[in-house]
């Protein structure tokens, strides 16, 4: 059974930086499993922040977030993260992470077959 355990959301003021951390349990690399980092603010779709494949690092993300956001995993802890960096009030959001196997790095959440619960974060201005 796959589960994906997410931590690390909150409040933070605008400029400031947050990391979310996403335990995996009943992945391993021999299911070349690739982490997704997804958003969705209220009232819009969700939307990629970013990927990364467990075997290798090879890493995708969307143009926009480029630079700030830095996705990461940690194998021996099966654990994945996102640095968010220099947080805007815009990337106010419930934040997934999403796994799937294969090497393709998903941009679309109905590529991922796996998801976390959710966790809040909110950037005040």
């Amino acid at each position: 059974q796959v589960q994906l355990v997410e931590s690390g959301g909150g409040l933070v003021q605008a400029g400031g930086s947050l990391r979310l951390s996403c335990a995996v349990s009943g992945l391993t690399t021999s299911n070349n499993p690739v982490m997704g980092w997804f958003r969705q603010a209220p009232g819009k779709e969700r939307e990629v922040v970013a990927a990364i494949r467990w075997n290798g690092g090879s890493t995708n993300y969307v143009d926009s977030l480029k630079g700030r956001f830095i996705i990461s995993r940690d194998n021996d802890k099966n654990t994945g993260y996102l640095l968010m960096n220099n947080l805007k009030p815009e990337d106010t959001a419930v934040y997934y992470c999403a796994a799937r196997t294969g090497w393709t790095l998903g941009t679309l959440p109905s590529q991922y077959a796996y998801w976390g619960q959710g966790t809040q974060v909110t950037v005040s201005s």
